[in-house]
């Protein structure tokens, strides 16, 4: 048991996927930059960052459809002209501190396919994917099982 406690004090950075192995978007990119890259990419959802860094919310396909719905005479020919600072972001993906613990970022994968990681200044350092917290809670399972 003391071995299960001393793994939900570990560090957020054990799991960090870096900034420089991710598909992030700024803020200043337009909408058809953006989804020109999910779609090479396959994702339906990408960390936005300002152009300080700092992470600034979760630009989603969803948010792309209301903008579309919402503006009279957007089309993809003209997204080139809006930037996504412009797009209401409607998923609220909370970032996590570098220095969180365990339970904070479980919490947060509860409801996120992934939780962006910032540092001390807020500037976006990297993503932690539900998937590897899955993986490892699952190899602890196995072992205290097994």
């Amino acid at each position: 048991m003391a071995e299960m406690e001393r793994d939900f004090q570990m560090n957020v950075a054990f799991f960090l996927i870096p900034k420089k192995d991710l598909v992030y978007l700024k803020n200043s990119s337009t909408i058809r930059q953006a989804l020109e890259r999910m779609e090479y990419h396959r994702y339906s959802a990408v960390p936005l960052i300002d152009n300080d860094g700092k992470y600034v919310g979760t630009i989603t396909e969803g948010d792309f459809l209301w903008k579309l719905k919402n503006t009279p005479g957007l089309s993809f020919e003209n997204a080139e002209k809006v930037r996504l600072a412009e797009v209401e972001q409607h998923m609220q993906n909370l970032p996590v501190s570098i220095n969180a613990q365990m339970d904070d970022l479980i919490s947060r994968a509860v409801e996120q396919n992934f939780v962006p990681v910032v540092d001390d200044q807020q500037i976006f350092i990297g993503i932690v994917r539900r998937r590897e917290i899955i993986e490892y809670c699952a190899k602890r399972l196995s072992l205290i099982s097994g």
